[in-house]
């Protein structure tokens, strides 16, 4: 069975309790083992910490990936922003020993220490690429046939020359994933567009991100889409709490509900009355 470090991240277990108890179930059914990063911070977020100072970014990053390290197991996230962040450091420090050696300067003054070897990977990508679609088919229990926005977001693929997940702009892992469930995946304008959310960006130029989420949610109804499935809970949150400012309604869900749905869980364990765009399945 594989096994992985879970790294929840902030905003799923504060703002949406059901991507966690989805991915959760989800795993568990697909013989994947999550096992809890006990004591693990924010990630943390690079747009805001790594714009002040790339070393306090590297060692709040080397403390979550030091505690993975000691467990003996690679990371495993739930969030674009999360992996983004982790998957970087990672490779900076597990690749460049100066570096490694100053953030364990830091690191020994809580009594911890990183040897460079944690590996980090998004809850997506180990759905492709470990379990597979043909084993998460047979998991299903309930057809679905809904028409999906699939929302990638920016920092699943990107950088690509280190990631090397999918083609950046004509991608497919996720269309793959959705369609799985029987659902179809509709095409769109611009659907690499950012949603418009990123703490920095957002809180300098709002009205500039307004607009980019404007944008997705009117090409996303252009395509007759009956929901926006993302894979990133930053992302679920704009799209769910942006919209009826801007007089949407299409009903947003995390590819871990979707999947939940698809094996039978419960509205009350999809956590979906917390969601402010209704989600009527």
């Amino acid at each position: 069975m594989a096994k992985y470090a879970f790294f929840l991240g902030c905003v799923a277990p504060l703002r949406y309790p059901g991507i966690e108890k989805s991915t959760r179930v989800v795993f568990d059914k697909l013989g994947v083992e999550l096992v809890d990063l006990t004591d693990a911070s924010c990630c943390p977020a690079p747009g805001v910490i790594k714009a002040f100072s790339k070393l306090t970014w590297l060692a709040a990053a080397a403390r979550n990936l030091a505690l993975a390290e000691k467990m003996g197991l690679p990371i495993m996230t739930i969030c674009n922003g999360c992996y983004g962040s982790l998957f970087e450091a990672a490779h900076e420090l597990n690749n460049n020993a100066d570096e490694l050696a100053k953030v364990n300067e830091i690191l020994a003054k809580v009594g911890m220490k990183y040897n460079g070897t944690t590996k980090v990977y998004h809850f997506a990508e180990v759905l492709a690429n470990e379990v597979g679609v043909e084993k998460i088919k047979a998991a299903f229990t309930k057809p679905l046939a809904y028409k999906i926005a699939v929302f990638y977001g920016c920092h699943f693929l990107k950088p690509t020359d280190i990631k090397g997940l999918d083609d950046a702009e004509a991608p497919h892992i996720l269309e793959d994933l959705v369609e799985a469930t029987g659902c179809q995946a509709m095409p769109r304008k611009q659907p690499m567009l950012c949603c418009g959310s990123g703490g920095g960006l957002k809180a300098a130029f709002g009205d500039v991100t307004k607009e980019f989420t404007l944008t997705n949610l009117e090409n996303m109804k252009a395509s007759e889409a009956q929901f926006i499935v993302d894979v990133c809970p930053f992302c679920h949150l704009q799209f769910d709490t942006a919209q009826k400012e801007l007089g949407f309604e299409i009903p947003v869900l995390h590819l871990a509900q979707l999947y939940g749905i698809a094996m039978g869980m419960t509205e009350e364990e999809l956590g979906l009355a917390l969601h402010k765009v209704p989600v009527k399945l």
